[in-house]
């Protein structure tokens, strides 16, 4: 009987320490917790219905010059405090903040600020700008916005060499449409469709050099200026047409 007692008071004790454990782990969890997140569409509808609430674009002040979302204003994360008092005095107050993409952490890292600051209403629009203007939603847009960029082009020959020799660190993206994508492509490219780039995006590495192409040139440019605005830091432009004038082999792919 006291054998029993005595495991059945060391149970108790154990079990309590378990508690005192994960009661004191708790803080640390839920504040390293995800913030909340909204939808393009729930975003793009609380524009349109005007309801009462913040939007704060986290990207750069040029990036934000360049062109943003309807009504956003701009507290880039390294002048959180310069431009804290552009926040609302309610701390309770709803905030949304965004920047450009699923991998780029600079909302989340000034929502944390602003947490830290006291507010408690905070929600992450987690696809961002590329996604929101891939959509053709509401932006302002700036006198650079449709200043034409130089992509970085491979010819054929330095294409068909780096798929040769260094194809580990590269991704090679068809950016046409799955139909054409099925009917002859550059061996080992995947497909990405120009006009959802942006949503797609996430599977993209930025530890890799992307390179976009499409027949012409034209739907990669606008793949290569998706990639720019989601920060890749290196991509590259080949053009289909010439890899085919060059001689080079396509393979073919089922629906």
């Amino acid at each position: 009987m006291k054998s029993i007692t005595r495991f059945v008071g060391s149970s108790v004790l154990s079990l309590l320490a378990l508690f005192l454990l994960l009661a004191t782990a708790m803080p640390a969890i839920a504040a390293d917790a995800e913030f909340k997140t909204v939808s393009s569409e729930v975003l793009r509808d609380m524009l349109e219905e005007k309801r009462a609430f913040t939007l704060v674009d986290a990207r750069t002040n040029d990036e934000y010059q360049v062109a943003h979302l309807v009504s956003a204003i701009s507290i880039p994360d390294k002048e959180f405090e310069k431009n804290i008092a552009l926040l609302p005095k309610d701390k309770g107050a709803l905030i949304v903040l965004y920047c450009n993409g699923v991998k780029c952490g600079k909302s989340k890292k000034v929502a944390q600020k602003a947490k830290e600051a006291g507010y408690t209403n905070l929600v992450i629009y987690a696809d961002g700008f590329p996604v929101w203007e891939e959509k053709g939603f509401p932006i302002v847009a700036g006198p650079e916005y449709a200043k034409k960029i130089d992509t970085r082009k491979l010819s054929p020959v330095q294409l068909k060499q780096i798929l040769a020799e260094k194809k580990d660190a590269y991704v090679l993206v068809d950016v046409r449409d799955e139909f054409e994508f099925a009917e002859g492509h550059i061996d080992g490219a995947i497909n990405i469709p120009a006009e959802s780039f942006a949503a797609k995006s996430g599977v993209l590495p930025k530890e890799k050099g992307i390179i976009v192409y499409c027949n012409s040139g034209g739907r990669s440019y606008s793949a290569y200026r998706k990639l720019m605005k989601l920060a890749y830091p290196s991509i590259f432009q080949a053009i289909l047409a010439e890899w085919k004038d060059a001689g080079f082999p396509v393979v073919k792919s089922k629906l």
